[in-house]
């Protein structure tokens, strides 16, 4: 497997965080992205940051930092079609995604999305965690994994169809990876969810928690 290149998703407006940067946050001594930059890293052949504004309040994580070109914070797709086109500019084939506000994702996460993408022509595979019980039920048991739509592998072959579609209004990740036979990896949500993403100070502090508690998966 050569291994794609990484692309952190952190455009969006972080609403309930009161705004600003949530990937600047401080957990543990280090902020959320730093975290997120030394999870993915070894996992990729090269990092870039999604991100949008002054691309200087950045500076000192040292990445190259590659803005939406689809106006009006169009939500993640944006940020995978920003990757996507800096990715063919390198040469590559692929993108895995991660969220900057997620820091306890696993380290086997570009690994596993590889695996489940065998056979695909282009490969693209969603991240997925278990639903509970409740959840299931909730749904009318017709889902039983939640998909996270901001960790992915995708392939820089479809980016002209996903400008296309986000120009035509598109914005729910799952409808596009729908339309193109996406799949999923599932990783487990025991002891906690690896995907769990910091959106409120209420989840900071839990983030702390399991900070101090040594989450690793």
């Amino acid at each position: 497997m050569t291994q794609p290149l990484g692309v952190i998703l952190a455009g969006g407006l972080a609403t309930r965080m009161g705004g600003g940067d949530k990937g600047l946050l401080r957990l543990g001594g280090q902020n959320l992205m730093s975290r997120v930059i030394d999870r993915l890293s070894p996992q990729v052949s090269g990092l870039a940051l999604n991100a949008n504004g002054d691309a200087a309040r950045f500076a000192d994580l040292g990445l190259p930092v590659i803005a939406d070109s689809i106006e009006g914070f169009a939500g993640p797709l944006a940020g995978v079609l920003a990757g996507l086109d800096w990715a063919a500019e390198e040469g590559a084939d692929e993108i895995v995604t991660a969220a900057a506000d997620t820091p306890f994702f696993p380290t086997d996460l570009v690994a596993r999305l590889d695996a489940a993408s065998d056979g695909q022509a282009h490969p693209l595979v969603l991240a997925t965690t278990p639903k509970s019980g409740a959840e299931v039920l909730k749904s009318g048991g017709k889902s039983r994994v939640n998909r996270h739509p901001t960790f992915g592998l995708w392939p820089v072959a479809l980016r002209d169809d996903l400008r296309a579609a986000l120009q035509g209004g598109l914005r729910k990740v799952v409808l596009w990876t729908d339309q193109h036979n996406g799949r999923e990896a599932l990783f487990e949500a025991e002891p906690f969810d690896p995907f769990f993403n910091v959106n409120t100070p209420e989840d900071l502090a839990q983030a702390e928690n399991l900070a101090q508690t040594g989450a690793r998966l």
